[in-house]
Formats: C-alpha cells, structure tokens, sequence
C-alpha cells in the first residue's frame, strides 16, 4: 500500500507541475473573455494581444479585442485590429461585420456599405448585414435602397431594436411621421433601455408632432439611461415651462 501511495503522489506531483502551452494559452483567452464580462478592457486587450501572438487566427479573440478597444474610444485601433484578423481570415463574416461597424461608425460611410455588401454577397439573409447597411444607406441619402435593406432586416430580425431604430430615421427622412413613432415605439417596446430611440422620439413628438409634453417624458427616460443630448433637451424644455 505504501509502495502504491507514493507512485500515486509521484504522479500527482508530475501532473500539477506539467505546463502545456495550449493550456496556457486557453487560459489566456478565457481570463480575456471572463474580463470583457467584467468590463475590463484594458485587461482585455493586454491578455488578449498575448494570446493572438501565438494564435494569431483565433476569430473569437479577435473579436473580443476589437470590441475592448471599440469601447473605450479607440475605433481607429479597433479598426487595425480587425484588418489584422481578416488577413488571417479573409471572408470571416463576424469579423467583416465589425469592419463595416467601426467603418460607419468613423463616417467612412461607403466603405461601410461595401463591407456590409461583401457579407451580404456571401450570405443574402444576413440581417445584421442589411439592417447596418441599410442605416448607411439613409446617412448617404439613398432613402429607396435603405428602405428595401431595413424592411427585410425587420423581417429577419423581428425582435431587433435597432432594425426598427434604424427604419424609424428612415422613415423620419421621408416625413412619415406616424410611420416613424411606430417603429420607434417598437424599438422602446423591444428594448426599453435604449436611450437613442427615447431620443428620437422625443424629437419627432417636438419638431413634428407638437406634443412637447410627450417629447419631455422620452427626454427624461433617455436622460435617466445616460443619453447626454437627451439630458440637454430637458434643460432646454424645463427653461421653456411656466412658472
């Protein structure tokens, strides 16, 4: 029994002090994800660029770094980023998509739309693809084909808020105005924390509508949530109330 005991430590021993740079490696990528959870993102991006040295295919590190950058402001590094991971992976639609993000995001906006279109020639269904484009679209004035991409995204993706969100601009950019409430009231019923269509609305109630009450309570709820031109609103409707 001795004998057997001790060959049992031995082995014990052996396997708690064998490093296996796989392993190391995962555990760099799920310290990287469990901090991204966390909000964490420079430590995200620390552990994350580690573990894409060695793993520098690794899509799912990659989109995590991408993002913590996108988060704290850094859209132009997120950028170069993803470009990194498309040499690698060149027709990764996760990782085109986050182009055509950060694209429209930094107002390249026809880039953007050819990013979304790549995807969308490999995958014609793919909602978030049209729903994005289509948004684009209604940002280079080319109301008719963003309406035809946002109505399919509505139907691919009916529990969506921003594929409302988004249709509700588009409509907003034609004058149809309850057309637009709709959508925006879509949006808020789907997602009830998302402070831009409490913003949108608030502004089709006040410039279109003339219910400045309506556009006071959705400036107030989008405030709450942290929208700051929301906030600004407030204050410019409060200074106009009676005393």
């Amino acid at each position: 029994m001795r004998r057997s005991s001790g060959a049992w430590i031995g082995v014990v021993i052996l396997v708690a002090g064998f490093s296996c740079p796989g392993f190391a490696g995962q555990s760099l990528l799920d310290q990287g994800k469990e901090a991204f959870k966390a909000q964490r993102y420079g430590e995200v991006i620390e552990l994350l660029g580690k573990y894409l040295q060695n793993q520098p295919d690794s899509v799912e590190a990659r989109r995590y770094r991408v993002q913590a950058l996108a988060r704290l402001g850094y859209p132009e590094e997120a950028l170069t980023e993803v470009n990194q991971g498309l040499k690698q992976r060149p027709n990764e639609i996760s990782l085109l998509l986050l182009k055509g993000g950060l694209l429209g995001e930094l107002s390249r906006r026809k880039e953007a739309i050819e990013v979304f279109s790549q995807v969308l020639r490999a995958d014609p269904q793919n909602g978030e693809a049209l729903k994005e484009r289509g948004a684009n679209l209604a940002n280079e004035g080319k109301i008719g084909a963003a309406m035809r991409d946002l109505n399919r995204a509505v139907k691919l993706l009916p529990n969506d808020p921003w594929a409302f969100n988004h249709r509700g601009m588009a409509w907003l950019c034609q004058n149809k105005y309850q057309t637009a409430l709709n959508d925006f009231s879509t949006a808020i019923k789907l997602r009830p924390d998302l402070p831009h269509a409490y913003f949108f609305r608030g502004n089709l109630y006040l410039h279109h509508m003339n219910r400045p009450d309506k556009a006071l309570v959705d400036f107030k709820e989008g405030c709450r949530l942290g929208h700051p031109l929301c906030c600004q609103e407030v204050e410019k409707l409060a200074g106009n109330e009676p005393e």
